[in-house]
């Protein structure tokens, strides 16, 4: 006999999972913007501004760990 989870999001209570989630929402939201603010800070001497932004912002939690080890480099050497 073979139990079948129970994956209803009905009947889930966020109450319990909130603790866990929430902060690690948080830390998310804070290092998209913290990338943000430095794509920015620095657009001057970065290279593809924009298809950064959509990386960071899109690809949620990959985009701004992409861009602090690859986007960070593709700057112009002035």
């Amino acid at each position: 006999m073979k139990i079948k989870p129970n994956l209803d999001l009905n009947n889930m209570d966020f109450d319990i999972l909130s603790p866990v989630i929430l902060p690690i929402i948080v830390i998310i939201l804070l290092f998209i913007i913290f990338a943000l603010v430095d794509l920015y800070r620095n657009k001057s001497r970065r290279k593809n501004v924009l298809v950064w932004t959509i990386v960071i912002i899109l690809v949620i939690p990959l985009g701004p760990i992409l861009y602090f080890i690859i986007g960070r480099k593709d700057s112009d050497k002035r």
